[in-house]
């Protein structure tokens, strides 16, 4: 199932995408946040278009990719609106997350106002 771990020639700046925060994500990750697949992702491996290290988190592998290696990748095989699409829809559900939280924290501030007002009146 997981291809052969090798490291193809990597520069510098490369190795520095692997240790700088947020540049790297998982293929669980990858799937999810681009909608690929599993398949998708080893055959862009296998064709040299990925570059992944091995990880082991709970004793499960995971593939470790390059975000910008995965965008790059996306956006060739989906075109650039489908990634633009899909960081709109995963702001969207952020955005709407936070207003169902807030929409809920007024409705508690109401209730409390109601309450004070009701002890004020005696």
């Amino acid at each position: 199932m997981y291809p052969e771990e090798e490291l193809r020639g990597i520069t510098g700046e490369a190795k520095s995408a692997w240790v700088k925060k947020g540049a790297t994500l998982s293929d669980k990750s990858a799937r999810k946040e681009f909608g690929l697949t599993q398949e998708e992702i080893i055959a862009a491996i296998n064709d040299g278009k990925l570059q992944y290290r091995t990880n082991v988190i709970f004793g499960n592998p995971y593939f470790k990719l390059v975000r910008s290696e995965v965008e790059a990748f996306v956006d060739e095989k989906y075109g650039c609106n489908y990634l633009n699409n899909k960081k709109n829809e995963k702001e969207l559900a952020q955005v709407n997350k936070e207003l169902k939280q807030l929409k809920a924290h007024v409705v508690s501030l109401e209730q409390r106002k109601a309450e004070l007002l009701a002890s004020l009146d005696e």
